[in-house]
Order: C-alpha cells, then structure tokens, then sequence
C-alpha cells in the first residue's frame, strides 16, 4: 500500500519532533517516521552521565519549555528522553515506529519514500535522521591487530567496565572530556588529541556557542577562538584533578597498545575512540546528491540539486548548531515557513 503526505519528514529525534510542531501549527498534512522503538532519538542510546551542554531552559524545543533536572544543574541523557517523550505526546504529533527509511527516489510529482513497512509518496520530504547511528573511527596503521578492546563514544555505557585497566581515550571534544572525566576515576587513563584541547572559560555553556555559531555562519567570530571544551561540571572537577592533560596523536597502534613517530610506545587495554560522527543519509543514495566530502549541497536546508528535499538537524551546514536542541528547533521554523510557501505556491 502506498501512501500518500504532503509532508513526510524521516526522523523522530530532536530535529523531527521541532519539524513537526511547526507543520502542525501550519496545518499541514504530515507524518514522522522513526525507526527507533521509543520516542528519545540518539539520546535514548547515549550513556547514562552524559550531559547536556546548556541549563533546561536554553535546551527546549519550541512552545515547550524543558523543565529543569531535581536539583538544578545540566539535564542529563534521561531528562533529555523524558522531555522529548513528553513534547511529542502533548502535542499529539504524528509518529509512526518503528518504520526505517531505505530509500527516497524521484518522482514527476513527488518523492518516493521506500520502508520496511511499505512506501510513502510526499511532495516535500525533510530528512531528520541525524548523525548517531554512523560513528566514525579513523583508521591508524595496526587498527586491526591490537589485542585489547576498542569501542566507540556510541558504545560507551559508563566506567565501570574498565576499573583498573589502562585506557587511551581518543578525541579532543566534549564527549571525549566527559568520558575521561569519569573513567579517570576507576582507571588509568591517557587523553589524545590531534592538537591541545581548550577548556571554555567556566561561564561559556550553549548558549554562547549557539549564538556564536550563528555569528561564524555570517563570517564572524569563530568558536575555535575561545576554547573545544565546554566545562560542565564532571570536566570542572578533573580538571581540578590534574587529568585533563592531552598527549599528542599517536601515529600507530601496536598489539599491546599505541606508539609516536619518535618511538615512544605506551601498552593499554582499551582504546575507547571519541571522534565523532557522520551523517545518517544512506536513504537518499539513490538522489544521488552527495558531494565528494559526503555532505549533500544546500541552501539553507533545501538540497540544491532537489528542492523537494531539506535536511535538518545535521550539524552548522544545514543551520547553526542545527545538531543541538536549541539549533534544531530555530532551524526547524524557518525550514517549515519555507515549505509551507512552496507548498501554497504548488496548489
């Protein structure tokens, strides 16, 4: 059975939840897939001490404030999932899972959106599908003989499993922080990063940073030109414990561990890689609008080589900070007053 939207946005995270609000503010005819069980997104799957980078009431989506965590502070992973769980069901927004996306493929009229249950025809199609589900480890020579454990920031549950081993945690930004800031308390730990990382003064959280990308999206100041790492209070404390020391890349791993160009060498037991993530857009393959770095042209959210499509919530090129809560739900409102124009101009 095919059916038939005029909007369907792909996603039911952050960005698609924002998306939805405005359409259903517009009245317009949508639905949201998500191939996730649960509402939440990626934050469902995120490890439990995982902090937000902003108080509550600066990390909410629009028309509905995030309340603030039992005694203050940055939300966590879970308050994050509670939130969005709530915004989607008070606002009655039209999510359907689980149903994953394989491919979307032109129409004369319409986009093709081919699932696991069946295939949906929209005339505007806004990919949400984020970055999560495509980590990225970079590839170092001996990657595949080292003896020990190498795991990823997306399968980092806590630090438990690795009391009293010797960990290397790969990666200059904020999860890579975060994640040493706790294992460094139940192992030996060794922070490496391809230049030094930089901790934001203590009064620079999100809401600086959102208001900064914005800026460098004009051609302005650079976020760079503070600092990487934003001090939440976990990072506050080991950096009061002297462990937020980062050593520089290594050029190879060994069987045993990780080893410089001038010979130095360091054995391990695990290497837990923090080094970020890559957009989620196997789906619109078949488009076939990807550039030779990966990412797909736009302006604004709007593909340029198909104008049917938007892409939201994938990091400063599709919107400033469009990766974060604040930025998705900014982002979101101008891409749906666009779409509802193009809608209305079609009839």
């Amino acid at each position: 059975m095919t059916r038939l939207v005029d909007v369907l946005v792909i996603g039911g995270g952050q960005a698609g939840l924002a998306a939805g609000y405005h359409l259903r503010r517009a009245g317009a005819d949508f639905a949201i897939l998500d191939a996730q069980d649960h509402p939440g997104g990626a934050w469902r799957h995120a490890w439990p001490s995982l902090r937000l980078f902003s108080p509550a009431q600066y990390s909410s989506l629009p028309g509905r404030m995030m309340p603030a965590p039992p005694g203050g502070g940055y939300p966590s992973a879970a308050d994050t999932v509670a939130y969005l769980t709530d915004y989607e069901r008070r606002y009655d927004l039209p999510v359907i899972r689980p149903v994953k996306a394989h491919a979307v493929r032109r129409g004369d009229e319409r986009l093709t959106v081919e699932t696991d249950s069946g295939t949906w025809r929209a005339r505007i199609v806004i990919s949400a599908t984020g970055t999560w589900w495509r980590p990225y480890v970079p590839h170092y020579p001996g990657i595949h003989d080292f003896q020990g454990e190498q795991l990823h920031t997306a399968g980092y549950r806590g630090p438990e499993p690795f009391r009293g081993r010797r960990v290397v945690i790969v990666g200059g930004a904020n999860s890579a922080a975060q994640i040493l800031a706790e294992v460094s308390t139940v192992a030996d730990t060794t922070w490496v990063t391809l230049r030094p990382p930089r901790l934001l003064p203590d009064d620079i959280d999100g809401r600086a940073l959102f208001n900064l990308a914005t800026r460098r999206m004009r051609g302005g100041d650079s976020i760079g030109d503070l600092g990487d790492v934003v001090a939440v209070p976990p990072v506050r404390e080991a950096r009061d414990r002297g462990v937020l020391k980062a050593e520089p890349m290594f050029s190879r791993i060994t069987p045993d561990g990780v080893s410089w160009p001038d010979g130095t060498s360091l054995a391990c037991d695990v290497i837990i890689w923090c080094t970020g993530f890559r957009p989620a857009l196997g789906h619109l393959a078949p488009l076939r609008l990807r550039e030779p770095g990966g990412l797909i042209p736009t302006d604004g959210t709007r593909a340029v080589g198909e104008p049917r499509l938007h892409l939201l919530g994938y990091g400063d090129w599709t919107g400033p900070a469009s990766a974060t809560l604040i930025g998705a739900a900014r982002t979101a409102r101008a891409t749906v007053a666009e779409i509802i124009a193009a809608l209305g101009n079609r009839q």
